[in-house]
């Protein structure tokens, strides 16, 4: 019988415990998106990959800037690291991707979860997009399936498919490190929302339950924070005890049934993130922008009326 995932990635965690050479996080995190990017390496063989790097778009005019993906080149030139891959985590709702841009000036595979090619199908309905638009993910170098074993110089990784939030979420186990996503923030945030198309509550919470799997001791890298209530400083890893303890919507004994409950109240209470429908039609083609029309110029659909 094969060894569950949940056990392998735990092996992967002890291992890389004992181990001198574990994963080295550097992290950058964009105040006007609330997100955290990073950078892990491997410091005896400097090969590295990039986590769901941001490209700022400001809606109102139109203005894309590639402050923060210089930020990143600057630390990777810094550290004479060689990108090995640009991981995406999903298909991001509040901020571009910078994938696109960096493989083009420093290299690597561009990743994600083969569960973009439901995001793709969503969404390319969604903005009637033509046939021209493929949703089989060959807009990526590699889709992951759940479980699939890879490497950072000689850093084992794994991949554990956690959807819920959106049918793509997937988390990356490198080392010591996990590199979750939305799924699950500060044990004093809570969780992410699963009311996006393709989203579900009960999805979200056996995903969790899978992280909250491995090891005590597993650092937990998040996409977002955005300060809880009464925390003043913004804070982006924690760890798999902590949240299995303290979590506030998904601790250790809250059931699915209360979670299901609690997590679609909060929802039905939350406004669309402000970039959604932007930042999907750029994501979901791995950060590359619509094709220029007949003048030369770039456009983001806005359908009406439909989120």
């Amino acid at each position: 019988m094969d060894e569950p995932l949940e056990s392998a990635s735990a092996g992967i965690l002890q291992s890389q415990a004992r181990d001198a050479a574990l994963p080295v996080v550097r992290s950058f995190f964009d105040v006007a998106t609330c997100t955290a990017s990073y950078v892990v390496h491997d410091p005896v063989t400097l090969e590295a990959a990039i986590i769901d790097p941001v490209m700022a778009f400001d809606a109102s005019s139109g203005h894309i800037s590639l402050d923060s993906a210089h930020a990143i080149i600057a630390y990777v030139e810094s550290e004479d690291l060689n990108i090995e891959w640009l991981l995406e985590t999903h298909a991001h709702a509040d901020h571009l991707t910078a994938s696109a841009y960096l493989q083009g000036q420093i290299g690597g595979k561009m990743a994600i979860g083969r569960g973009i090619t439901e995001v793709q199908r969503i969404f390319g309905d969604l903005y009637n997009l033509a046939s021209e638009f493929k949703r089989d993910g060959s807009q990526f170098d590699h889709l992951f399936e759940d479980g699939e074993a890879f490497s950072i110089g000689s850093l084992d990784c794994w991949t554990l498919n956690v959807p819920g939030h959106t049918p793509a979420d997937v988390a990356y186990v490198i080392g010591d490190a996990v590199f979750c996503g939305d799924t699950i923030f500060m044990p004093d945030y809570g969780t992410a929302r699963a009311d996006f198309p393709g989203g579900d509550a009960s999805q979200l919470y056996r995903s969790i339950r899978r992280l909250l799997s491995l090891p005590d001791s597993g650092r937990l890298f998040l996409c977002h924070d955005y300060k809880a209530p009464g925390r003043d400083t913004y804070v982006w890893e924690t760890t798999v005890g902590a949240e299995r303890m303290a979590n506030v919507h998904v601790r250790e004994g809250v059931t699915e049934s209360e979670f299901v409950v609690a997590r679609n109240a909060r929802d039905a209470t939350l406004a669309v993130p402000k970039l959604i429908l932007p930042a999907i039609q750029v994501n979901m083609r791995g950060g590359e922008l619509p094709p220029p029309e007949s003048n030369g110029t770039r456009y983001l659909k806005i359908p009406l009326d439909t989120l």
